[in-house]
């Protein structure tokens, strides 16, 4: 077991290299540019689109129903314990790289998004599917490179399903009842997995509307407890910042037994945690995107781009705060003896008398299990994408089963294959979203000032799991 461990912890250092950092952030600068900074628009157009009905638009789900359901997915346990985790093993200049990561990121989330709603398509039983997989197969010209990276990007996703969307979610909600409500892991993992299979079970109309419930409550409950921390770690929200800043890109240390190990490990783990919390670039939510009702392909994407600014600009970034200012705070914690982002969570929450554990808890359990859901229809799509709807009922039986035996795996080594599985299923939807940039650039252009402009470009009816 030592040696198979020590084997994924090398593939995972080689895989989240120089060469992946270089290709995930320069598509995050190279798409701000081309789509002349289309954060600005996210938050002012975006925002407000999110929350508006377009009831005569082709889709099975509203765009805040599409929203909510990618929100569930990337606003998960790596906002909390993944945020943690990262300022636990690459010092606390891992929360710029993370904040980074997320700011430039809302331009690929656009952009993943935009090119998932164009070539959508919809199944003979009138069900919507998209995403990187019709991207690549349907947008590039090179024909058999295209179909040849949607199937790897297929693969890939549904596999990384069971990790970053089920087994770490499932440790996390096991974890956290045991040492909080003295329940036992076991019984947890088969509740969780119960429940799933209820909601997964009814489709993406039932995933919806649970997500749609569920996500702004566990947000401004979890917001909530960390402005209520910063409150009470006031004078140390200033040197966090500059702390923070500081070593992001030179070692050092700080008060707290804070120690930066320099711009290598703090743009890794910054990096990769921000992509497992946003999840920009890795193709996951445009999936949910392509399921919407819109009338045209900007609109949702605008829509798909809060996500990230909700996810990782406020939550991930007040997360960073409230953990380095805690640790600066109080000299007890030494963050040099601490490697569970979980832990480093624990202890900032616990300042907070009788609420902080309980807002932890249920933060903790919410975000969970709403990722539990919004992975459910992400493997679900790529998995009937190549193997059509015979492959549905097995893929949500081993989902179901993940679930229940999740509690009993060993977390670090799960994190581990989650990160690699994320750069996997993320190299072929960068190269979509690269390859596609001039169509991105053109969409962008004509619809970006006439929102309520209707694309009447008829949507393909398929046959799924049947490649042409």
């Amino acid at each position: 077991m030592e040696m198979l461990t020590d084997v994924i912890n090398k593939i995972d250092g080689y895989v989240w290299g120089w060469g992946m950092i270089f290709l995930l952030l320069g598509t995050h600068v190279f798409m701000t540019i081309r789509t002349r900074f289309i954060q600005w628009k996210t938050i002012s157009k975006g925002i407000r689109l999110s929350v508006a009905k377009d009831p005569d638009a082709e889709g099975e789900v509203s765009q805040f129903g599409a929203l909510a359901t990618a929100l569930a997915s990337t606003i998960g346990t790596g906002n909390i314990i993944g945020v943690g985790t990262a300022i636990a093993l690459g010092g606390p200049g891992a929360v710029l790289w993370c904040w980074l990561t997320g700011v430039f990121g809302i331009a690929t989330k656009y952009a993943e998004s935009l090119i998932a709603v164009k070539y959508r398509v919809k199944t003979e039983d009138g069900r919507m599917q998209g995403g990187a997989m019709y991207a690549l197969e349907r947008g590039l010209k090179w024909k058999g490179f295209g179909k040849a990276m949607a199937l790897i990007f297929a693969v890939f996703a549904g596999a990384a399903s069971f990790g970053i969307g089920c087994a770490t979610q499932v440790n996390a909600i096991a974890t956290v009842c045991e040492e909080n409500l003295h329940v036992n892991k076991a019984v947890v993992g088969i509740v969780i997995a119960v429940l799933t299979a209820v909601v997964i079970f009814g489709g993406i109309r039932s995933i919806a509307r649970v997500c749609e419930k569920l996500v702004p409550f566990m947000a401004a409950f979890y917001v909530l407890g960390c402005i209520i921390i910063l409150g009470i770690n006031h004078d140390f929200i200033i040197p966090a910042i500059q702390t923070i800043c500081r070593l992001a890109f030179t070692p050092g240390a700080a008060a707290g037994g804070l120690v930066g190990s320099g711009i290598m490990a703090a743009m890794h783990y910054g990096v990769a945690r921000g992509l497992f919390s946003n999840e920009s670039g890795m193709g996951s939510a445009p999936i949910a995107a392509a399921a919407a009702q819109t009338r045209n392909p900007v609109r949702q994407a605008l829509v798909s781009a809060t996500g990230t600014f909700w996810d990782t600009v406020v939550v991930c970034l007040m997360t960073g705060l409230v953990l380095v200012s805690t640790i600066m705070k109080n000299p007890a914690i030494n963050a040099n003896e601490i490697t569970n982002g979980g832990v480093l969570t624990s202890m900032a929450f616990d300042q907070i008398p009788v609420l902080g554990p309980v807002i932890l808890v249920v933060g903790i359990i919410s975000f969970a299990y709403s990722t539990i859901l919004g992975w459910a229809y992400y493997g679900e799509r790529c998995v009937e994408y190549f193997a059509g709807k015979k492959g549905l009922m097995p893929y949500r039986a081993l989902y179901v089963l993940v679930a229940a035996i999740a509690p009993i795996v060993a977390l670090d080594l799960v994190w581990t294959i989650a990160d690699i599985l994320n750069a996997l299923m993320a190299i072929p939807n960068l190269f979509a979203v690269l390859l596609l940039s001039p169509v991105i650039v053109k969409e962008t252009k004509k619809y970006i000032n006439n929102l309520d402009e209707r694309d009447d470009t008829p949507i393909p009816v398929v046959k799924t799991g049947k490649r042409g």
